[in-house]
Order: C-alpha cells, then sequence, then structure tokens
C-alpha cells in the first residue's frame, strides 16, 4: 500500500513521531490544558515541528536522505525519553544547564532508573519502524525532487510552523519572554522548539557577563531600597550575638509530615514537640528551580533567586556573592558544611569557596560502609553521630550547616530501620516517603541529644528548614488520599510549603508565626539575629521577626503567593478558602513578582557583584576591561 501511494519516507517519519509526541505531551506530561485553543495548540504543534526538521531531507540526495531521515527520528526518540525520564523526576524539562551537568548523573541513579518504565520502550517504536522501511522499502520512498518542489516543501512546512507560533502567541501573548514557565513553551512550540529557545537563551547569558554595566546595581539597589528591605528593628536583632548558628537542611521534608500522622502513627514526633518550644513559620515556602537542594542553599545564604535554566552552583559558581559566610567572617565567625556526598556534587567544591566557607566537610571526611549507607550514602543517624567530633573541635562563635540525606527520592528504607508502616496507595513514592521522613526526625531528635551532651546547645540557635518537595505533582492522585482531597492547582501551591524551625534555647513557648514567608528571608533574619548590618547589600528577602514591606513569596515560574492570593497556572486563588477569584485581584502583584525575578537574574547573570566596590563609589558604570 505505502508502494501504491508512494508515500515519501520524510513525511512518514514526520507523522509518527508528530503522533507520538502528540501522545506523550497529552497523557503523560502532566500539562494543564484550560480551553479549545489550548488543545488545538497542543496538537498542532508536535506535527508542525516535526514537518519542518523531516523535510529538510527534500534537499538532499537519496542515499544521503535515508540516513537523515533514519537518525533524526532515532534523535527525536532519545529527546522525548530524556524528557519523560526527567520530567518523572523533576515534574520538568530539560535545560541545556541540566545537560552539563553531567558528573551529578552518577549520584543520581536510583532516582532516574525508578523514573523508567518498561514501556517507554514504545517510544522506539516508530524509529525501529522507519530503519526498517529505510533499508527495505527506501527506493520506493525517497525521492529526487527539482529545484521548484524542494523550495516548495520547504516553504509549506514552515508556513506550518508559523501557524503553529502565530496561535501561540494569540493564545500566550509575548510568550518568548515568560522562558522561565517552561511547561508555556513546551505546551505551545513543542519540546524540540522549547529546546531550540533553551540553546539560545543560554548562549546569550554568555554574552551578558561579557556586556555588563555595573552601574546596574545602583537601580538594582534602589529598588530593594524602596519596595523590600524594611529598616524597622526587630525585637530579635542581636539575639544571636556571639552564639554559634546550626542550619540543619531538611532534604525533602515537606510541611504536609509536621503533626500529622500514617497508620495511626505520628511521622515526625521530634518536630512536632520541638515546635512547641521554637518559633514555627507554618506558611514558609520552598522556592527552589532546577537545582533542588543547591538552590535551597543559594537562597538561603544570599537572598537571591534561583536561575531558570540550571543551577547557579554549576553556571555561576564562581561568581562574586555577598552570601552570608563571607559576610559574618568580619565578625568573628568560622563557617562550615557538613554534607556526606562527593564533595562535587552539585559543584559544591567551587561554590562554596565563592560563598565564602571555611571548611567543607564532605564524604571523605565520613567513614561510609555498607552497614551504614541508606540509599544515597551515609544514613541520618550515623551522619550526625560522625559529625560531633568535628563540631566539637570548631573554633566558636561558628555559622554551620548539615544536609541531610536519608529522606531522597527515591526513598528507600529497609525494614529493619522504619520505625513506622508505609503508606498505602497507588503510589511507591508516596508509600515509602513516611517512613524515611521518620528516620530523620529521629535522627535530629539524636543530634540534639548530642549537642546538650557536648555543651554546645546552650549556646547555639539551631535552625531547621525543608530544602525543596519530596513528592512532586506527578503524584496528585495518591496525595489526594493521603489528605482526603482532590488536589487542585491551588492544592500544589500550598504543598510547596517546609517546615521552618527557629529554635533558640532559653526561648522555650509556642510561637506559631502564620506570616507569608519562603527562604529567600532567612539571611536577613539570621544577619539581623546576629546584629549585622550590610548597608551596600542587596537582597529580595526579609527579617521574618520584623514587619514586613515586601508581602509575596514568589516562585521561579512567576507564581507567587500573598497573604491574601495565590497565583498559579494563570489563575487567582483565595489563599484562605482556594477559592477561584477574578485575575485582576492578582495582577499588581505580578508585575512586580516578574522584576524581581529579572533584578536577581542579572545580579546572576552579569556577576555584578563584582562591581560592588567601585559602584559604591561612584565608579561602576563602565564596562568591564
Amino acid at each position: 500500500m505505502l508502494q501504491r501511494l508512494r508515500v515519501p519516507l520524510f513525511l512518514i517519519a514526520a507523522l509518527m513521531f508528530g503522533f507520538k509526541s502528540y501522545i506523550v505531551y497529552r497523557f503523560v506530561f502532566d500539562l494543564s490544558i484550560e480551553n479549545m485553543m489550548q488543545e488545538i495548540i497542543l496538537f498542532i504543534n508536535p506535527f508542525a515541528t516535526a514537518i519542518v526538521l523531516f523535510s529538510f531531507a527534500v534537499i538532499m540526495k537519496p542515499k544521503r536522505q535515508k540516513k537523515y531521515i533514519k537518525y533524526l527520528s532515532l534523535f527525536g526518540a532519545f529527546l522525548l525519553f530524556a524528557n519523560l525520564v526527567y520530567y518523572r523526576n523533576f515534574t520538568d524539562f530539560i535545560t541545556l544547564p541540566s545537560i552539563l551537568q553531567f558528573k551529578n548523573f552518577g549520584d543520581l541513579g536510583a532516582s532516574t532508573a525508578s523514573s523508567m518504565k518498561i514501556w517507554d520502550i514504545l517510544l522506539f517504536v516508530d524509529t525501529v519502524l522507519i530503519f526498517y522501511l529505510a533499508k527495505k522499502k527506501g527506493d520506493d520512498l525517497v525521492f529526487s525532487y527539482n529545484r521548484k518542489s524542494k523550495l516548495a516543501m520547504i516553504a509549506l512546512s514552515f508556513s506550518i510552523l508559523l501557524t503553529n507560533l502565530v496561535l501561540a502567541e494569540i493564545e500566550r501573548p509575548m510568550l518568548f519572554k515568560r522562558g522561565f514557565d517552561r511547561e508555556y513553551l513546551v505546551k505551545n512550540v513543542g519540546l524540540v522548539n522549547y529546546h531550540i529557545y533553551d540553546a539560545i537563551i543560554n548562549s546569550k547569558t554568555k554574552v551578558q557577563k561579557v556586556m555588563a554595566d555595573g552601574s546596574k546595581l545602583h537601580e538594582i539597589k534602589k529598588y530593594t531600597e524602596e519596595n523590600i528591605n524594611d529598616k524597622t528593628s526587630s525585637e530579635m536583632k542581636g539575639i544571636a550575638k556571639g552564639k554559634n548558628i546550626i542550619y540543619i537542611s531538611a532534604e525533602s521534608v515537606q510541611n504536609l509530615v509536621i503533626n500529622r500522622k500514617v497508620n495511626g502513627e505520628e511521622v515526625t514526633p521530634f518536630l512536632n514537640d520541638l515546635i512547641k518550644d521554637s518559633y514555627y513559620f507554618n506558611n514558609f515556602y520552598h522556592q527552589v528551580n532546577l537545582g533542588r537542594t543547591s538552590d535551597s542553599e543559594f537562597l538561603v545564604e544570599n537572598s537571591l533567586y534561583p536561575l531558570p535554566n540550571g543551577s547557579v552552583f554549576f553556571t555561576h559558581g564562581q561568581n562574586e556573592f555577598n552570601a552570608v559566610p563571607e559576610i559574618i567572617k568580619d565578625h568573628g565567625y568560622y563557617s562550615s558544611v557538613f554534607h556526606a556526598n562527593n564533595k562535587s556534587f552539585w559543584n559544591r567544591d567551587v561554590a562554596y569557596e565563592s560563598l565564602g566557607y571555611d571548611q567543607f566537610y564532605s564524604e571523605r571526611y565520613f567513614n561510609v560502609t555498607e552497614d551504614n549507607t541508606i540509599g544515597w550514602g551515609l544514613n541520618d543517624k550515623a551522619f550526625f553521630d560522625q559529625s560531633m567530633k568535628y563540631l566539637e573541635s570548631m573554633p566558636e562563635p561558628f555559622y554551620t550547616k548539615f544536609i541531610t540525606l536519608t529522606n531522597h527520592h527515591p526513598y528507600e528504607l529497609d525494614e529493619k530501620y522504619a520505625s513506622i508502616d508505609k503508606f498505602d496507595s497507588n503510589s511507591k513514592t508516596l508509600n515509602q516517603y513516611f517512613p524515611t521522613v521518620r528516620y530523620t526526625d529521629e535522627a535530629i531528635e539524636r543530634f540534639f541529644k548530642n549537642l546538650k551532651e557536648s555543651g554546645l546547645y546552650k549556646d547555639s540557635i539551631i535552625i531547621i528548614y525543608g530544602d525543596h518537595f519530596g513528592i512532586s505533582e506527578n503524584h496528585n492522585k495518591a496525595m489526594g488520599q493521603y489528605l482526603n482531597k482532590e488536589i487542585t492547582p491551588y492544592d500544589s501551591v500550598q504543598l510547596q510549603r517546609v517546615p521552618l524551625i527557629i529554635h533558640i534555647p532559653g526561648h522555650e513557648d509556642d510561637r506559631v508565626i502564620e506570616k507569608v514567608s519562603g527562604q529567600i528571608d532567612l539571611k536577613p533574619t539570621v544577619l539581623n539575629m546576629l546584629g549585622i548590618e550590610n548597608e551596600e547589600d542587596i537582597m529580595f528577602g526579609n527579617d521574618l521577626f520584623a514587619n514586613q514591606s515586601k508581602r509575596f513569596v514568589a516562585f521561579r515560574d512567576g507564581d507567587y503567593v500573598t497573604e491574601d492570593y495565590v497565583y498559579t497556572k494563570d489563575t487567582c486563588y483565595d489563599r484562605e478558602t482556594g477559592e477561584k477569584l477574578e485575575k485582576s485581584a492578582c495582577e499588581p502583584i505580578k508585575d512586580k513578582v516578574l522584576k524581581e525575578l529579572n533584578y536577581s537574574d542579572q545580579l546572576i547573570y552579569e556577576d555584578l557583584f563584582r562591581f560592588q566596590d567601585t559602584a559604591s563609589s561612584g565608579k561602576g558604570k563602565g564596562k568591564e576591561e
């Protein structure tokens, strides 16, 4: 039949690739479809792109046509497969910087393997068929075209793509100005065009640093002074002066486990009790992007936003920053990080030096054996136990951070270590999550005991925060079972809340703080607690204990939360009730969110802090030589 119809091989390949892509977009990726126009665009875009790419075969000789079509089909299948696996892990699409972070892949092995499904092999069925047709039917399906036919086919293919782009721009005006929202890009122009756009944007950022103008610091500083940084002194100012600061970055711990039970058992009994003797912020949101834990570290230490297309630690790890570890050196503080993982994971060995840390206790400082390993590495109990000898010998006052590992996807915990039973749902990931969270809770309890026995406890302030979400939106059905409700986009945003517990020995009373806050607020909070002022610094967060002039928490994709509203998926919700509101209610904050994200990006992409000394003296108006 193919021979009778004489359908060219490039068109067969394009239609099969387009159909396959549409199936993945529509039924595998969790792309929200809000109206018929979006449905039409989603259907058109994979075919439009595929026809353009495969139609280039017509300008080639028949022998080269077959090779081009075969290997383009294979490349397309791998592109879809890689994004699918990545999406299951991160609910996001691959960016160029994340590809360049290939040295992380070895450490990500368990998470990646658990994200592969046996039916993923179906993504390669059309490629196998194309290879077969090229070999067996190639002479009947590959043709030589005259110049007029070549031009006509190329023109037709590009006209289809142009139609797609026009419809996308009508549906989502200034689509390519909103590159931080990768879902909208994929939904409107497809994976291939998204990757082309991503490559262009990343090339542009390389040029930005070379062409950077230090005078921009004045503009950004003026914005933060007028819109963010509140000069009101809080009751906690100076309370930490001369005391040790101990951060605990609780891997993947979300607020959804605090004061909740599974199978009749508390998930976090120690943290629940600790909250009664601490300052607990119950509307505290993580604000990370693709860098996950490294993004949370960047936020906490710099009060800047993470990047839209990769981890700052990787792409700009050698920038100049005004990070807390560097600032507190002049005030007699020794700084360190404890993380029982490869020192180069997320490029920490390079980034930590830029942030000003004095010491990084990486995997090589710990005795990691088969018996004390859980999941990604050294279990949290052994991690804290083995860290004590270093902590006790550390010069005081110190500023240190512990990054836990046990509660990391895919949440694998042998039954002999589990104190509570797994949850029972259709999600293996959610089911396994609760026992590993409990293990981390027990490890933190043990660490507190060690601190008290060592004598360090009374002179330390301990800050515990969740670094990022643990359960992605891919598990919303199971999450709905756990929370006994259907998960809406509003709920998905609220699930981005993570614990923030600030424990100050001597302040043992119940203080739950309801204000909306985020990881970007921790740097100004800690500096004020230490009684340190830095007038020349630029921060996008506020002291959590002071009155805030900025009343929103922004996320990297442009969504945000205020005391009154939740804005997500281009929809405005009442924060208390989850009721949908008129979009106009959320519009006034939207422009400020985008402006802040843009200013933060400029500081990082253009490495503007390297101009700070000259800018503050009025000499920073030239370009770097």
